[in-house]
Formats: structure tokens, C-alpha cells, sequence
């Protein structure tokens, strides 16, 4: 029986190094790249497939044309080479997700993209016009703010496998704390943040990443909480 309290359970796929299958039968929602970080149109097509199949939401999750740093090298990109790219990574992914029976139903930027919108108002706009009105998922910043005055639909994240810096950002990758990676505190910051967000994100790259993702998605449970994509299911 679902109760009142809903949050959704995201984790990044099809990026090659992932456990696409396992993190399916855990996640409501599935980030998935688009190619300019990793992936390519096979395994778009069978996240795609076996998201279809699971009643998995996919959102596309774009990136800085940066495979070989995984798409967390920052770059100056001029804004309007950006939106095509944004448009590009979108409109791949949505065709490749109508072909195995689903669609598109958010964006969500990856990587130095993601942390470089929460503050730069010129990239942040840059991926709005090149995601078209896909509802959008982040962290508090330019791009959830501009999302907003523009009428779009935008969902709150938070990370219970990073750690998060004073301000509510998160540490840097190589400082102390800033990945975890006991699944028992992992799904301790699960409880914590939900009541605060409306998607939980677990990163399906990191080691341990299905033993994590069930031991939040138990957790939850436990704690009375119902597991469900904000954007529709499949």
C-alpha cells in the first residue's frame, strides 16, 4: 500500500561501466548518456529496452563532449554550440527510447556540466534551450531557477553516496569524505535526505553500486517510504 511520503530513485546508466540490468530492478529513474560522455546507441537501446519493460522513467542525462575525461573535465563551451549539443544528446536518446518503446522524460546535465549550470546562468540556459520543455532534475541553482521562471517542470536531487560541503554543495571528488561507499551510511543519508528532495540519486559507476542501491531502496521501504518516479513510469 503506498503511503503519503513518495521519492524517486535515480542512478546514472549506460555508461559502459555500469550494472545496467542489477540498477534497473532497483531505480525508478534512469539517467542515461547520450553518447558524449560514454555509452553508444546499443546500450542506450537496451537500457532503453529493459527500462521499458522494469516501468523505469529515462531521462537523458547530457554532458561536455568529453569521453576521454568522462565528462568531468570542465570546459568553456560558447552557449550556442552547447544547446546543439544538448539538442543532439536529446534528440538520440529519444529516438533510440521510441524505437524500444518508451520515451524521454527529463533532462539531467552529467559530470562538470551538472555543477558548472548551478552557477553559470549562460550554460544553464544553454541546456534548457537544447533539452526543449523536458522537465529538469539538479541541485538549487541557476539552472532549477531559470527552469522555473520559464514555467518548466523541475525536480529537487540530492546524493546520499557524496558528501556534502557546509555551503550544500558537494566536496569535490578526491577530498576526504566526498565519495561514500558503506552501503549501512549510504542508505542512513537515503533517510536523511528525502524528506528534503524529490529524487535520490545513487552513481552507478562507483563501486558496490547495486549493493548500495538495495540497501537504500530497503531502507526507504523500512521507513515507510513509496518509490516512484515524479514524471511518470516506462
Amino acid at each position: 500500500m503506498e503511503t503519503g511520503r513518495a521519492v524517486d530513485l535515480n542512478a546514472d546508466l549506460g555508461e559502459e561501466v555500469t550494472d545496467d540490468a542489477a540498477l534497473l530492478a532497483v531505480v525508478t529513474s534512469a539517467n542515461v548518456a547520450c553518447g558524449y560522455h560514454a555509452g553508444t546507441a546499443a546500450i542506450m537501446r537496451a537500457v532503453c529496452a529493459e527500462a521499458a519493460e522494469r516501468g523505469v522513467s529515462v531521462g537523458a542525462q547530457v554532458s561536455y563532449d568529453d569521453r576521454e575525461g568522462f565528462g568531468r573535465v570542465a570546459r568553456d563551451v560558447p552557449s550556442e554550440v552547447l544547446r546543439e549539443q544538448v539538442a543532439d544528446q536529446v534528440g538520440t536518446l529519444s529516438s533510440i527510447a521510441a524505437g524500444a518503446g518508451t520515451v524521454v522524460r527529463y533532462v539531467k546535465p552529467h559530470g562538470a556540466l551538472y555543477h558548472r549550470v548551478i552557477d553559470d546562468e549562460e550554460q544553464a540556459a544553454a541546456v534548457l534551450a537544447g533539452s526543449g520543455d523536458l522537465p529538469v532534475l539538479g541541485m538549487p541553482g541557476r539552472f532549477l531557477d531559470l527552469a522555473g521562471a520559464a514555467g518548466r517542470e523541475m525536480r529537487l536531487e540530492g546524493f546520499p553516496d557524496r558528501g556534502y560541503a557546509a555551503g550544500g554543495r558537494l566536496l569535490p571528488r578526491g577530498e576526504p569524505g566526498a565519495l561514500l561507499e558503506d552501503a549501512d551510511a549510504i542508505a542512513a543519508a537515503a533517510l536523511g535526505l528525502a524528506p528534503r528532495v524529490d529524487s535520490l540519486c545513487l552513481h552507478g559507476d562507483t563501486p558496490g553500486a547495486v549493493v548500495n542501491a538495495r540497501a537504500v531502496r530497503a531502507a526507504l521501504e523500512a521507513d515507510g517510504w513509496t518509490l516512484r518516479a515524479p514524471w511518470g513510469r516506462g
